[in-house]
């Protein structure tokens, strides 16, 4: 008698968050006991961020369903409601699909709307990176929303995995699996700085910086002022090249994106634009670079196992663990300039030092899909109580 497959529902958002799902995505699809139902939404279907949606076709995966949720709009109502357009588009997905559990990454709007809508379908809801710290965007809150809307729980470090306990998670359905995303570390194939070249039709002739800035959400820390004073920072180091990608789709973010472009247009032989790498090209940039600029968690989490330095700007990754190489500046211009020198120089560590990174070993995927196999759904909850 043919045995049936659990079906497992994951759910992608933005191109940085597929890039960290990308092992988990081809090892549940190749898995005989399990099938893939891939849900698509939010900075993927929009032509000013990339079309990123593409990519992951040409990755050879299907897309189940495509749930267009952005508006064209740049303020916290937009974002409001388009979490709203994310809960009407998700539940009619979900029904359609019934899946035995859907696995939801991280702490962005477009995955509270993912969230919200499985658990009161009852769906069961492996989240990923919970229990982790963000003090400078309201991701912070819709993280820790999301890890009291889910049943399962993957952590990236200890700590955090305590943290969730904290919250009131049974421990039996928490486990500290590592960062996802250092699985490409283990089984990713990475470009030379050649092969680089030809893939972004733009030569990396000198050493260079790979930029990411978003908005911060939280705090005081205004997106084009804050970007402004980076760009003039980037001006301190005429002799470095500079990949600059587009922002995510928060608050503020359409604002720098002009900026950026202004500046490379200016800058055409030395500054890159681009909206979006893709995970391959991405880490294959971090690998070459010769420091990541910015405050996207790739810069705490992934890019410290590269032996690359990050120049974390502000206060998006406030409260995060770190390794040694992340060194922390104000959105200043001064101060940003001077932590790019720390970096250049890799001052920060001794030169036979060995960077720890404490976010895991690259064997995320396969203990994920370990914990949905074993998996035993019993709708409703009971809070833990830390005795």
């Amino acid at each position: 008698m043919k045995s049936i497959k659990r079906k497992v529902a994951v759910f992608t958002g933005t191109r940085a968050e597929y890039g960290l799902l990308y092992w988990l995505l081809k090892d549940i699809q190749a898995d005989q006991e399990l099938e893939l139902q891939l849900l698509v939404s939010g900075m993927h279907l929009s032509p000013e961020f990339g079309n990123t949606w593409q990519q992951i076709e040409k990755d050879g995966f299907s897309i189940d369903e495509k749930i267009e949720i952005l508006l064209s709009s740049d303020t916290p109502v937009g974002t409001a409601k388009s979490i709203g357009l994310g809960v009407l588009g998700f539940a009619d997905a979900l029904s359609r699909l019934q899946p035995d559990v859907i696995v939801i990454l991280g702490d962005r709007f477009e995955a509270l709307a993912a969230a919200q809508t499985a658990m009161i379908l009852r769906i069961p809801i492996f989240h990923l990176h919970g229990g982790e710290i963000t003090e400078g965007a309201y991701d912070d809150a819709i993280r820790h929303a999301i890890t009291k809307l889910s049943y399962l729980h993957g952590t990236s470090t200890d700590e955090y995995k305590r943290r969730v306990i904290q919250l009131g998670e049974d421990p039996s359905r928490v486990e500290n699996v590592g960062a996802i995303g250092l699985d490409h570390l283990i089984r990713g194939k990475f470009m030379s700085v050649d092969e680089l070249s030809a893939a972004l039709d733009f030569p990396l002739t000198k050493p260079y910086f790979l930029v990411t800035y978003h908005p911060v959400t939280l705090g005081v820390e205004p997106a084009e002022a804050s970007f402004k004073c980076l760009l003039e920072a980037l001006d301190e180091f005429p002799e470095y090249q500079v990949i600059l990608t587009y922002p995510n789709a928060d608050d503020g973010g359409r604002k720098i994106i002009p900026l950026l472009e202004s500046y490379a247009v200016k800058q055409p032989e030395r500054v890159l634009a681009i909206p979006s790498l893709g995970h391959a090209r991405y880490l294959s940039a971090v690998k070459h670079a010769v420091a990541v600029v910015g405050n996207s968690s790739s810069g705490i989490i992934e890019v410290p196992a590269f032996d690359v330095p990050t120049v974390n700007i502000g206060e998006r990754q406030k409260g995060r663990l770190a390794a040694k190489s992340v060194l922390n500046c104000d959105a200043t211009k001064q101060s940003i300039a001077e932590t790019l020198k720390i970096a250049v120089s890799r001052s920060y560590k001794k030169s036979d030092e060995k960077i720890v990174n404490p976010y895991g070993q690259g064997d995320a995927s396969s203990r994920i899909i370990e914990m949905i196999k074993t998996m035993q759904f019993i709708p409703g909850k009971t809070f833990y109580d830390i005795k």
